[in-house]
């Protein structure tokens, strides 16, 4: 088998709906499988002691070994499509006893789950939007579950021409700013976005639901909804109230 290739990838932040902390145990000159439910999309080591491989032709298969003998016990942790998140606790086996791993999906509900859960549900607001040349984008549902917070974002395209996505920001920004003062901005960075974020077809709509982490915004400030075409002059600019804000829907338990 060719050498086991260094993958790295930066570890996001998701609900606490994980699977609980599996023992994997890993040597120089054998290969573990890690066989999830679904495609793995995030990988996150402890230490450059493991060394990880996903399988092209099935993307749901992670290949482990130890890039040496003896590490410190360390740990892994895997993301896959649906949000669920994996952890192992590693350490290094000369023999191990066992090669393949198949992991069951998460009994509890992801993140993901519920994004893609409340995509098509009917608007429950109104009076957030904005528009430009036949482009219109409003904000028609804020829900919430536990620690995490959802906006459901309505896309129309009322031209013929594509509307290509180059960018969408969420921000807590000062409602007024001195003639001396600079502008404050906290971005907010998704957790979790589901819909077609590239492109609205023309003469076609499209609806988002981006998952944020709970907050509520002082009075001095909004949160600023930012979507910028890319290469073109269609940029739109949504305000979101703390008013709004605190009157998010409650979620439902799922199972």
């Amino acid at each position: 088998m060719k050498k086991l290739l260094l993958l790295v990838c930066g570890f996001i932040l998701l609900s606490d709906s994980h699977a609980q902390t599996k023992e994997l145990n890993i040597a120089t000159d054998k290969t573990i499988s890690l066989v999830f439910p679904f495609p793995v999309r995030h990988v996150d080591r402890g230490t450059r002691d493991i060394l990880v491989q996903q399988v092209k032709e099935a993307d749901n298969i992670l290949l482990v070994k130890a890039a040496g003998k003896e590490f410190v016990p360390t740990n892994l942790s895997v993301i896959t499509q649906d949000g669920s998140l994996y952890s192992f606790s590693v350490l290094y086996n000369a023999d191990p006893v066992q090669w393949i791993y198949k992991l069951p999906a998460n009994t509890k509900v992801s993140i993901a789950t519920y994004s893609n859960g409340v995509l098509d549900n009917p608007a429950t607001m109104s009076g957030i939007k904005d528009h430009k040349w036949d482009m219109e984008a409003a904000i028609t549902g804020i829900y919430i579950k536990e620690n995490v917070m959802y906006y459901q974002l309505r896309l129309k395209n009322y031209s013929p021409i594509d509307y290509d996505i180059d960018f969408l920001r969420f921000y807590i920004r000062d409602k007024k700013k001195g003639k001396r003062t600079a502008t404050q901005e906290n971005e907010l960075k998704p957790l979790y976005i589901a819909g077609n974020i590239r492109q609205v077809k023309g003469n076609d709509q499209g609806t988002l639901v981006v998952a944020l982490d709970k907050f509520t915004i002082p009075d001095a400030k909004y949160m600023a909804v930012e979507i910028n075409e890319r290469n073109g002059g269609r940029h739109l600019l949504m305000k979101i109230k703390n008013s709004r804000i605190i009157r998010a829907i409650p979620l439902p338990d799922l199972h």
